[in-house]
């Protein structure tokens, strides 16, 4: 069984393909290969394929794996938590220079947001703030 530490700092952006295997061994939290080609949308891609990503991830660190002879069965080492939060800050960096208030900005000026979208987005920033003026 291969263990690992969440490093957080360690933590690499994934491919489409592999963040596809994790999103559904997050869901099902552990699983074979089998398991997690079954959870594919039509048309599925070929049992290899799927191996071959987990076993990518597993060199990657996000996966580990509990052998019962020669099945695997699969699971995540890394949180869906941690990698989102990665993401977005990588995604926040090198799309809004680093400022979250761009990122507001943008939402906010984004012609696609509905009046009801903005005032559910203005009512959970009132929320934090007041937690963090109650916490000081």
């Amino acid at each position: 069984m291969k263990n690992g530490k969440n490093n957080k700092a360690a933590i690499r952006e994934l491919t489409r393909a592999e963040e596809q295997v994790m999103q559904i061994l997050w869901n099902l939290e552990k699983g074979m290969a089998g398991q997690v080609l079954e959870k594919f949308d039509d048309p599925k891609p070929a049992y290899n394929t799927v191996s071959t990503i987990i076993r990518i991830l597993e060199q990657k660190g996000f996966v580990g794996h509990k052998a019962y002879g020669r099945t695997h069965e699969y699971f995540p080492l890394v949180s869906k938590k941690d990698y989102t939060s990665m993401y977005f800050r990588n995604f926040v960096s090198n799309y809004f220079g680093n400022s979250y208030h761009s990122l507001v900005s943008f939402f906010a000026k984004d012609n696609s947001l509905s009046l009801k979208e903005l005032e559910q987005i203005q009512q959970t920033i009132d929320t934090e703030i007041m937690k963090h003026k109650k916490s000081r």
